[in-house]
């Protein structure tokens, strides 16, 4: 404690001091100019290269998600089309011809469903409407579960950052007690503190971004999910209703649409 306390004045003219040379004003050490990204990033050591692996995978994340939540790729319309048409006019190895051929969340649960009425023994609305609602939950979970790595990185990246702030500061209180306890001085200190508030800064730069691009990819992928739901209840509608013999030529025109 009496060291925390004789270091306490030194550690704010430290704190100072960093913050003087991460500002645009500074003179940088070694080139005499500004100091860049590529500076602070170097000063980051080995917390700043964990950071950018987890940048780079949420990134990649990202243009997945971009690429998957879509409408187009969750409930292709023309896939739609095709399957309500064929399940309309009776041809259920025309419909699962063509959700083999475009794979997808609203093909499996079409697979399912028509695979159903196919092999029960007496196929009705309940027993039908269980076996697509239960792929329909199955392809659910699988949308949810592509932006939860979103909220994995925006929950790490910031505990990363805090590590090094510890790190940071161990050194800065290392340097007081230790070889420099007789004449410490500021400049001593500011590497340790840059390094912590470097560090920091860091996390939460990877960190904000990530927590509000997974904010709108959960909408996303809840509004898809409703999308499923209300195709996969006009496909049971359909599937029954060509099974009795009765027209289900207009079934899930308004979903599709």
């Amino acid at each position: 404690m009496k060291h925390l306390r004789n270091a306490l004045p030194i550690f704010l003219a430290c704190a100072a001091a960093a913050a003087a040379q991460t500002s645009p004003e500074a003179a940088g050490v070694a080139s005499g100019g500004a100091r860049t990204v590529a500076d602070l990033f170097r000063s980051c050591g080995w917390i700043g290269w964990v950071l950018a692996a987890m940048s780079v995978f949420a990134f990649a994340d990202m243009c997945y998600l971009f690429a998957t939540l879509r409408r187009g790729a969750v409930a292709p319309r023309a896939v739609v089309n095709d399957v309500m048409d064929n399940v309309s006019a009776g041809a259920l190895d025309a419909a699962r011809k063509v959700c083999d051929y475009r794979p997808g969340p609203f093909s499996f649960i079409a697979m399912a469903a028509i695979d159903a009425v196919r092999e029960l023994p007496s196929p009705d609305v309940a027993s039908v409407t269980s076996v697509a609602e239960g792929e329909g939950a199955r392809q659910a979970a699988k949308l949810q579960s592509r932006a939860q790595w979103l909220l994995d990185v925006a929950a790490l990246a910031p505990m990363v950052g805090m590590l090094g702030t510890v790190l940071g500061m161990f050194e800065a209180f290392r340097a007081v007690g230790g070889e420099y306890a007789v004449a410490a001085k500021p400049v001593v200190l500011a590497q340790g503190v840059s390094f912590a508030l470097v560090t920091t800064v860091g996390g939460l730069f990877v960190a904000i971004p990530c927590m509000a691009l997974y904010a709108w990819f959960r909408r996303q992928a809840a509004r898809q999910t409703a999308t499923l739901e209300a195709l996969a209840t006009d496909l049971v509608i359909a599937l029954l209703s060509a099974r009795r013999g009765a027209p289900a030529a207009a079934v899930g025109r308004e979903s599709v649409r």
